[in-house]
């Protein structure tokens, strides 16, 4: 069975063009190490949040997070999809996304794309820490709202597991092994950046 730290080696992206090492080597584990997640590096986390780009700086972001062995990471957990359940518990951090919908009356059609630019930056951060993110979308939010109490105004997104890179491969199912070691794919950049204008068929 293949090491841990191997298997992160050989997940570090083969790109077209050079790009930051810690881009290069994130990617979204399904085991981690055995280790709850330091307060230090927690609050380094949600302060890359912080300081993360919003649309007039409504910042429209929040977050309900749980540590591992606590009734509330139980609760996130079993607002899970089955898959998810499958394999998450490796996690010690589990958390919930959550944006604002509107402010003052008005639709905030901005406030996805800005929980997913502090997602973004929060991912970025970990790579540094040796922290992995997985972000779920295998969540039943409607569940999750009712038992968080989140407010209306409020809309519960994602599901993201978090841990330091490591733990045991056999932890997980064989068919998930499997997805742990294939390679990384993505689409090319000629298939989503268009000069100019949209292409025509």
């Amino acid at each position: 069975m293949k090491d841990m730290e191997e298997v992160k080696l050989e997940k570090t992206a083969h790109t077209k063009h050079d790009i930051l090492f810690l881009l290069k080597q994130r990617y979204s584990p399904r085991i981690f190490k055995d280790k709850q997640i330091l307060n230090e590096h927690l609050e380094q986390l949600f302060e890359a949040i912080r300081w993360s780009p919003s649309s007039s700086n409504l910042q429209p972001w929040r977050f309900i997070y749980a540590k591992k062995s606590t009734p509330e990471y139980q609760l996130i957990f079993d607002c899970l999809s089955d898959f998810n359940k499958s394999w998450v518990l490796n996690a010690p951090f589990l958390m919930l996304t959550v944006y604002k919908e509107s402010n003052e009356g008005k639709e905030n059609f901005h406030a996805l794309h800005d929980l997913g630019l502090s997602m973004g930056f929060m991912t970025v951060q970990a790579q540094f820490l040796n922290i992995a993110v997985h972000q779920m979308a295998g969540v039943d939010w409607r569940k999750a709202q009712r038992v968080f109490n989140v407010p209306p105004g409020f809309h519960i997104a994602t599901a993201i597991a978090l841990g330091y890179y490591g733990g045991n491969m056999g932890s997980l199912p064989q068919t998930l092994q499997e997805q742990e070691t294939n390679e990384r794919t993505r689409m090319i950049q000629e298939e989503f950046m268009f000069k100019g204008s949209w292409p025509q068929k």
